[in-house]
């Protein structure tokens, strides 16, 4: 063969096995990016905490200190507990000691993770609990209004879901207290802890997770309905509808996966507004998780163990929204 001939002759073309690393590849830079972009916000989430407990009134060494204390006494205090030193100094420091599963000491002396050992678990019963009833009724809800567009199920799905989230848990626990515990006696006012921690039986986590999963409930109907609504203008859907298919089989192969992603966002952002609903709702129950040790580490001025707090909580939302944009990657990636 000539030269010409070598020259003008066309290349190979790639391999499938070199497109498929390519799309690995790709994907897993984005995981990669996103995992970064996770950790970033959380180290600047725990670094406002240390800026803000240090803004406000007072401190640790004031909030500990007894009637009758000398000014000597709570300078030795505030010494002794390093609030003599700079905030970013004590913020490095107890950065420096994250990485070995070491949350600090608290304004009392005592180990951080020994003082969230029992309520993290209790509250993450409750969260769990509420997130995976707010899913399975958020879904149901959705698809059977998304089945029925325009008709009166529709509508009422709608109102009651925007009510639904308008209210706040605090509002919506102090009816379930009155109609559950007040009026029927059905459900126990206030939780009752056992020798373990925990509560005595499991009907005390009734009303608390009824609390959380109403207004989310409400939140991601919505979300639900609307992303099935937005699947119904895409030209495959048109095609099944032309097709004749049953609206059933529409609704769950064609739309439902399309609407994924939107779903999946909708449901993690869900976990944040779970636990910031949750501190409200134990106070209320006398639930015993980490928001009564969150009110009463705010009150104290004790940073260590709000920041230990924040921490467990923002790894938590972290992961469920790690796993939200996976999937959504997936989803996408899947249908490109």
């Amino acid at each position: 063969m000539s030269q010409t001939a070598k020259a003008t002759s066309p290349a190979p073309a790639p391999t499938a096995g070199a497109g498929t690393a390519r799309r690995v590849g790709t994907v897993a830079v984005r995981i990669a990016g996103v995992v970064v972009r996770r950790l970033v916000m959380l180290l600047v989430l725990l670094a406002v905490v240390f800026a803000a407990v240090e803004l406000l009134p007072g401190n640790a060494a004031g909030a500990a200190s007894e009637r009758g204390e000398s000014a000597a006494d709570l300078a030795a205090r505030r010494h002794l507990l390093g609030l003599d030193r700079p905030v970013w100094e004590r913020f490095a420091d107890w950065m420096t000691a994250l990485p070995t599963g070491d949350l600090g000491t608290s304004a009392r002396g005592q180990k951080v993770t020994e003082l969230l050992a029992d309520p993290l678990p209790n509250t993450l019963v409750l969260a769990v609990s509420a997130f995976v009833i707010t899913v399975m009724l958020s879904l149901l809800l959705g698809c059977w209004a998304a089945a029925r567009p325009g008709r009166v199920g529709d509508r009422i799905i709608s109102h009651t879901s925007t009510a639904a989230f308008a209210v706040p848990e605090f509002v919506v626990s102090a009816v379930l207290l009155l109609v559950l515990s007040l009026w029927t006696g059905w459900l126990p006012a206030v939780t009752v802890t056992g020798g373990d921690g925990r509560p005595a039986t499991w009907t005390m986590l009734i009303m608390p997770v009824l609390a959380l999963v109403i207004p989310q409930t409400g939140w991601n109907t919505r979300v639900v309905r609307g992303a099935l609504a937005d699947q119904a203008s895409t030209p495959h859907v048109e095609a099944a509808h032309f097709d004749g298919l049953p609206l059933r089989r529409i609704l769950l192969r064609h739309q439902l996966p399309g609407a994924i992603p939107a779903i999946a966002t909708g449901l993690a952002t869900s976990t944040g507004l779970l636990f910031g609903g949750a501190v409200v709702v134990e106070t209320l129950f006398n639930y015993p998780g980490i928001g009564s040790v969150l009110a009463g580490a705010v009150a104290a001025r004790d940073t260590p163990l709000i920041a230990g707090v924040v921490m467990c909580a923002g790894a938590v939302i972290s992961l469920v929204l790690l796993a939200a944009d996976l999937i959504r990657h997936a989803t996408l990636g899947a249908r490109a």
